[in-house]
C-alpha cells in the first residue's frame, strides 16, 4: 500500500511541477508582448494590401510621421526667442563700486577720468550684457533674437546688439581716450566691475518653446466615415500607409479599455500556454529522462524564454529588425548538449511563439525553420571551431535562399525585391558565431559537458594527465587502451565515444597518489608482500575517492567524476577479499572492507568503461593469447559483472553487452597478434617431402661442380 501511496505522491507531484513550469514560462513570454487591439493588419510601404477592401468606420485624422513632424519643429524653431530680463540694479551696483574704488583718481591719471570710464560702462549696460557661455551659444546663429523684458515690456532684439562680458570689456577700450590709456587701465582690473545684467528667464523660455511646438498641427488631413482607404491587391504608398498607421492609432485609443486589455492579454496566453504545453507534452511522452534532469528543463525553458523576449522587446521600441537575431542558436545548443529531436521540436515552438508578435508571420516562420533545420543537420557532433562556422555559413545561405524564394513567388519583377533583409541575414549569421562563446556559459550555467570540453580534456598535456603518465606510467598505457576499447564498443552501438573515451582517461587518475601499489607500475617488487589483506584493500580502494578528490581539485566536470566513481561500482576487491577468506576460514569477514564505494554505473557509457576496464586489465593475465582464451575470458569476466547486477540501474540492453563482447574479443585479438593453427601435413605427404629432399640432396654435388668449372 505504501508503494503505491509514494508512486501517487510522486505522479501528481511530477503534475504539479510540470504545469508550474509552463505557467511561469507562459507569463513571463505574455508580459513583454506588445498588446495591439482591434483588427492587426501586416503592412508595408511599396507591397500589395492583402486583405479585402478597407472602410473607414469612423471619422480620424492622417496623422503625420514622426520624421515631417521633427521636421516642421526644426522649422518653428527658428522663430523661437528665449527670454531674458534685464535687471537695472547690476548697473547701478557696479558702477557706484567702481567710483567709490577710485574715488582719489587713477594714479596717473586725471580725476576725472574716471567718469569717462563710468559712462562708457553705462552705455555698455544699457545695451545689456549676458554670460559668456550664453551668449556663445546664441551668437552661433547671428540671425537670432532675443527677447529683453523690461518691466511690463519684451523688446526683441538681435544678439548682436547685446554683449558678452568678454565682449563688453573688449568694447570698453574701443573708446579712443580709453584706448589711449589701455596700459594704465589694465592695472585696474576694470573686467571685475562687468557683470551680467540680462538673466535668462527658463519658466518664459520654456513657455515660448512649447506654444510654439504645440501649433504644429499633428494632423495633415481627416478621413471621413465610409470613406474607402485601400482595396485588395493596391501597393500601399507612403499616404496610405499614413492612413492606415492613423487608423491604427486611433482605433487603439478607442479601444484601449481594461476590457479590452484583458481580452488581448488573455488571447496571447492561450496561445502561448498552448505551445509550451506541446513542448512539455514531448518531453513527457518521448524525452522522460531530461524531466529528471532540472537543469535540462531550465536549458531548455529558457532557451525558448528569451528570444520571443527579444523580440517582443525589438517590436515593442522599433528596434531595427528582428531578422539579426540568431534564432538558430537554440536548435545548436539543444543539439549540442541534448539530441536532434527535441532541439527541433524547441526551435519550431519558440519560432511560432515568436511569430505571434513579428509582421509578415507566413516568411518569418519559413525561414527561421528552415535555418534551425539546417543548424540540426550541419551540427550532427561539434568537435572543432570550423564546424560553428559552417554552420554559421550554411545557416546563411538557407536563410537567403529561401527568402530569395519567397520574393520571387510573391514578385517576379527582381528590381522590387527588398535587399535590405539580405544584409540583415548576413548580421544573423555573424552573431551565430557567437554561439561558440556563449556555450562555456551555457555549459557552466547548465552543468553540461560539451564535445569540445570532452576533447580539451582528453589532451595528453593537461596537468592531471602529464603527471599520471610521469608517475603512473602503466596506468596511463591502461587508461589509453581501455579508452580505445571502450569508444569502439560507443561507436557500434550509438553511444557517446568522446564522451567514454575521455572518462577512460581519467577514471583511474586516483592510482597516482600510491601508483607502486598498482601491479600495471611496478617492476618487481610488490609493496603489497609486506602487508594485510585489508590493508592492501583500502589502498587498492583509495584510487576511487583519491581520483575523486584530484577531480575536484581541478574542476574536472561531473560527467567525468560520475566516470571514477561508478568504474568498480560497488564491487568487491576479490583477490584481496578470497584470500582473506581462505587465511580466515572459520572468520565472518565483513565484505565492506573489501568493496568499492560505489555507486554502479547508471550510463550506457559508465557500463562500456566497466566492462572494457575489466576486460583489458584481466587480459593482460592471460598466459596464451588464443582466439578461444581470450572469447572465454571477455564472456566469463562480462556475465559475471550482469550477474553481480552491476549494470541494473543503466539503461544498456542484451543486445549491447553482446556486441560490446564481440568488439572487444576482435580488439584484443589485433592487440595480441593472434594467429590460426597451422594444419599438419599426413603421413604420406610427409613421405613425398622426404623424398623431395634426399633428391634434392643428391644433385648438390653436380651443382657445385658447374659453379667450381666456371670459376676455373
Amino acid at each position: 500500500m505504501n508503494i503505491f501511496d509514494d508512486k501517487g505522491a510522486n505522479f501528481w507531484r511530477n503534475i504539479a511541477t510540470h504545469s508550474l513550469l509552463v505557467i511561469v514560462t507562459t507569463l513571463i513570454i505574455v508580459w513583454f508582448f506588445p498588446r495591439n487591439n482591434g483588427p492587426h493588419y501586416i503592412y508595408e510601404v511599396g507591397k500589395p494590401w492583402m486583405y479585402g477592401s478597407l472602410m473607414a468606420k469612423f471619422d480620424f485624422p492622417i496623422y503625420k510621421d514622426d520624421a515631417t513632424i521633427s521636421k516642421e519643429q526644426d522649422s518653428i524653431m527658428t522663430l523661437y526667442e528665449p527670454y531674458y530680463n534685464y535687471d537695472a540694479d547690476v548697473e547701478k551696483k557696479e558702477v557706484d563700486r567702481f567710483i567709490n574704488d577710485y574715488k582719489t583718481g587713477i594714479e596717473g591719471l586725471p580725476k576725472s577720468f574716471i567718469y569717462n570710464i563710468a559712462d562708457r560702462l553705462h552705455d555698455i549696460y544699457q545695451q545689456g550684457v549676458m554670460q559668456s557661455a550664453e551668449y556663445g551659444e546664441l551668437y552661433k546663429d547671428t540671425m537670432s533674437n532675443i527677447r529683453v523684458v523690461t518691466g511690463k515690456e519684451a523688446k526683441s532684439i538681435n544678439i548682436t546688439q547685446v554683449y558678452s562680458t568678454v565682449r563688453a570689456y573688449e568694447q570698453l577700450f574701443l573708446d579712443p581716450a580709453i584706448a589711449e590709456q589701455r596700459t594704465l587701465l589694465q592695472k585696474c582690473n576694470l573686467n571685475n566691475y562687468i557683470e551680467p545684467n540680462l538673466i535668462y528667464d527658463e519658466e518664459k523660455s520654456e513657455t515660448s518653446k512649447k506654444d510654439l511646438t504645440e501649433s504644429i498641427p499633428l494632423a495633415s488631413g481627416v478621413v471621413l466615415s465610409g470613406q474607402k482607404i485601400i482595396d485588395r491587391g493596391e501597393i500601399v504608398n507612403q499616404h496610405t500607409f499614413r492612413v492606415l498607421e492613423s487608423l491604427k492609432k486611433e482605433n487603439d485609443k478607442r479601444t484601449g479599455s481594461k476590457r479590452d486589455y484583458w481580452i488581448t492579454f488573455g488571447g496571447q496566453a492561450l496561445y502561448v500556454f498552448m505551445l509550451v504545453l506541446a513542448l512539455t507534452a514531448f518531453l513527457v511522452l518521448f524525452r522522460k529522462d531530461y524531466l529528471s534532469k532540472p537543469r535540462s528543463m531550465m536549458m531548455i525553458y529558457s532557451l525558448v524564454v528569451i528570444f520571443p523576449v527579444l523580440v517582443s522587446l525589438m517590436v515593442s521600441h522599433n528596434f531595427f529588425t528582428v531578422y539579426i537575431l540568431p534564432f538558430a542558436m537554440v536548435p545548436i545548443f539543444i543539439r549540442i548538449f541534448m539530441d536532434s529531436r527535441t532541439a527541433f521540436m524547441a526551435h519550431i515552438i519558440m519560432v511560432l511563439i515568436c511569430a505571434c508578435v513579428v509582421r509578415y508571420q507566413y516568411e518569418f516562420i519559413i525561414i527561421q525553420s528552415a535555418a534551425g533545420l539546417v543548424a540540426i543537420y550541419s551540427l550532427r557532433e561539434l568537435s572543432k571551431r570550423s564546424q560553428l562556422f559552417r554552420t554559421a555559413l550554411l545557416v546563411t545561405l538557407a536563410s537567403a535562399l529561401f527568402c530569395f524564394a519567397l520574393d520571387l513567388i510573391k514578385d517576379s519583377d527582381l528590381s522590387k525585391i527588398d535587399r535590405s533583409i539580405y544584409s540583415y541575414l548576413v548580421i544573423n549569421g555573424f552573431f551565430l558565431l557567437f554561439a561558440y562563446p556563449l556555450m562555456l556559459i551555457v555549459e557552466k550555467a547548465f552543468g553540461f559537458t560539451s564535445n569540445v570540453t570532452l576533447i580539451e580534456l582528453s589532451n595528453s598535456n593537461n596537468e592531471l594527465l602529464r603527471r599520471m603518465s610521469e608517475v603512473a606510467p602503466g596506468t596511463f598505457q591502461h587508461s589509453i587502451q581501455v579508452g580505445n576499447l571502450a569508444a569502439a564498443v560507443a561507436n557500434k552501438i550509438d553511444a557517446q565515444s568522446q564522451l567514454v573515451r575521455t572518462g577512460a582517461l581519467y577514471h583511474d587518475i586516483g592510482k597516482t597518489i600510491n601508483a607502486p601499489f598498482f601491479t600495471e607500475n611496478q617492476s618487481g617488487v610488490n609493496p603489497h608482500d609486506k602487508m594485510t589483506d585489508i590493508e592492501s584493500a583500502k589502498i587498492v580502494i583509495s584510487h576511487v575517492t583519491e581520483g575523486l578528490k584530484l577531480a575536484e581539485k581541478h574542476n574536472l566536470p561531473n560527467i567525468i567524476k560520475d566516470f571514477i566513481s561508478t568504474h568498480h561500482g560497488t564491487g568487491i576487491t576479490k583477490y584481496f577479499y578470497i584470500n582473506y577468506k581462505n587465511e580466515h576460514p572459520d572468520e565472518e569477514v565483513d565484505k565492506s572492507l573489501f568493496q568499492y564505494p560505489g555507486p554502479n554505473p547508471f550510463t550506457r557509457e559508465q557500463a562500456i568503461l566497466m566492462m572494457a576496464d575489466t576486460v583489458e586489465a584481466a587480459s593482460r593475465s592471460l598466459k596464451e593469447y588464443t582466439e578461444e582464451s581470450i572469447s572465454e575470458l571477455v564472456n566469463k569476466l562480462i556475465d559475471s559483472q550482469v550477474n553481480d547486477g552491476f549494470f541494473k540501474e543503466c539503461p544498456i540492453t542484451f543486445r549491447d553487452i553482446a556486441i560490446a563482447k564481440q568488439v572487444f574479443i576482435e580488439k584484443l585479438k589485433t592487440i595480441y597478434h593472434t594467429r590460426i593453427s597451422y594444419p599438419e601435413l599426413s603421413k604420406e605427404a610427409q613421405e613425398n617431402e622426404t623424398k623431395e629432399k634426399e633428391k634434392q640432396e643428391n644433385t648438390e654435388p653436380d651443382k657445385n661442380e658447374g659453379e667450381t668449372a666456371q670459376k676455373d
